[in-house]
């Protein structure tokens, strides 16, 4: 069990489940076939545990799922939205009910999927934060931050604009960039091969500067990437790079170039694919460059450029109302 999960059963006054719930492992095993990633699998195995804690107050447990009713889910619910957990945390957490149900009726555990009948939270709407152009090519081209005879910042420094540059110049979610190897580069043709959400693989384009901050990481990478190692980004220990390490760069990039907020990578490709919309690209292209398996996934993002298109319309259109009127 996660430190996480006993920590927040501690915190509720709850008793944690001393071991896995029953059919779990099979379940995370399965998820595992259909080509789910770890991230998903753990998070969904976090997911289920705080859900056995929670029915255990109920005099129930998963290990006897038949018993278990949409309203016991929909009570889950209830509980975390007293506990102040965000709306898209409920809806993962309903998601991985669903899809562990799924998994018992279809090895004739349970006759029907009862969390198909629980309505997902209404969520807030968030539009993701995005930077501008100007901001981009503030963050694109920082500065080392150490001194010239620190050889070993400056190297570190070229992994972050590495690392900056993908997120940006080819859309890629954090964990997309993180799982590349070396090999996944195709230096001749510039393009890389990204293992996607559902073990869905695709080719990102690399724009000029990417091939030219990742060339110019790669050439000092093996003072950082230990024995074996085939991880594209290596931390200071030379091991893969980690989420943690990852958020940590570029919020110290934002840091460096004076911008008065910090944003986490994913706000990269939010950004990547909202100036794409804006500069005319078509949804459809966008889509296959986020990797997205529904265009309503990325139709989210016209909102955004959507916004800004009217806001210079506004600014700049004799006819929006907003021109200072007066003879001319």
């Amino acid at each position: 069990m996660t430190k996480s999960v006993v920590k927040s059963a501690e915190r509720h006054g709850i008793s944690a489940p001393s071991q896995n719930p029953p059919h779990l492992e099979s379940y995370l095993e399965w998820l595992g076939q259909k080509g789910c990633s770890t991230a998903t699998q753990k998070a969904y195995g976090a997911d289920l545990k705080q859900f056995e804690v929670f029915l255990e107050e109920r005099k129930k447990t998963i290990a006897c799922p038949q018993v278990i009713t949409h309203k016991d889910i929909q009570a889950f619910l209830a509980f975390l939205f007293r506990r102040n957990e965000a709306k898209s945390s409920m809806s993962r957490k309903l998601a991985a009910v669903r899809s562990f149900f799924r998994f018992l009726q279809r090895g004739g555990f349970v006759m029907h999927n009862e969390a198909r009948r629980v309505r997902n939270p209404r969520q807030e709407k968030r539009h993701p934060r995005v930077l501008n152009v100007d901001e981009i090519f503030m963050l694109l081209d920082a500065r080392s931050p150490g001194a010239k005879s620190d050889i070993t910042v400056e190297r570190l420094h070229l992994r972050n604009l590495a690392l900056a540059e993908l997120l940006y110049g080819s859309g890629l979610r954090i964990s997309e960039a993180l799982a590349l190897n070396t090999e996944d580069y195709h230096h001749k043709s510039n393009v890389l091969r990204v293992m996607g959400k559902g073990a869905r693989e695709r080719l990102a384009p690399l724009s000029d500067t990417s091939v030219a901050a990742l060339s110019a990481w790669i050439e000092v990478r093996r003072a950082f990437a230990v024995s074996g190692e085939q991880a594209l980004f290596t931390g200071v220990r030379g091991k893969r790079l980690h989420r943690r390490e990852a958020a940590r760069i570029i919020a110290g990039l934002c840091r460096q170039v004076g911008l008065t907020f910090t944003i986490s990578p994913h706000s990269l490709r939010h950004s990547f694919a909202t100036h794409l919309l804006i500069a005319g690209a078509d949804l459809r292209s966008v889509q296959e460059l986020l990797g997205h398996r529904r265009l309503t996934t990325t139709q989210r993002y016209t909102q955004v450029s959507l916004e800004h298109l009217v806001s210079v319309y506004d600014k700049a259109h004799p006819r929006s109302g907003c021109q200072d009127s007066g003879a001319g």
